[in-house]
């Protein structure tokens, strides 16, 4: 039984190290001096997936890097951004899709779910960069956009919609 135990833990363990984010390009809008660049940057690296942030002050952009293996948190970065009095105008995220299988266009990702719109069944393999298209994570125009192809499906976790 105790050797069971240990095998599913490590099965569990393998199975989620290699779907991986690798990193993002957050957009944030409200940024008008290098006093709130840093505000938002120090705010986001308080999360504990987060290896590196480098800011683009003239595109009010990070790159962030995540650390190998650790499982992020796509609402936390939102919330991080709101906390500093900031919005997200757009994310774009790399994942490596090697071991993640993606069933009627949608994926399982640390208790979340990601749907692809727009898409026409395409099966990403690889390290694949997307764009989430929701509320909150993109330009209301976007969001609008693919709203017809949003279906929320039920779960515990958030679900979010992204195009490739």
């Amino acid at each position: 039984m105790k050797t069971l135990k240990i095998f599913i833990i490590l099965l569990i363990i393998s199975g989620a190290a290699k779907a991986q984010f690798i990193k993002a390009e957050l957009q944030v809008s409200g940024l008008t001096c290098s006093m709130c660049s840093k505000a938002t940057e120090k705010s986001l690296r308080t999360l504990s997936f987060i290896s590196d942030i480098k800011a683009d002050l003239n595109r009010n952009v990070f790159v962030i890097t995540f650390k190998k293996d650790a499982p992020v948190n796509i609402a936390q970065i939102g919330k991080k951004v709101e906390n500093a009095g900031f919005f997200v105008n757009s994310l774009k995220a790399t994942f490596n899709f090697d071991a993640v299988k993606v069933i009627n266009n949608s994926f399982s990702y640390d208790g979340d779910t990601f749907r692809l719109v727009n898409t026409d069944n395409k099966n990403p393999t690889g390290t694949v960069a997307f764009t989430l298209v929701d509320k909150g994570f993109a330009p209301l125009s976007v969001s609008k956009k693919f709203k017809p192809d949003a279906i929320e499906t039920p779960g515990s976790g958030h679900v979010y919609h992204i195009t490739i």
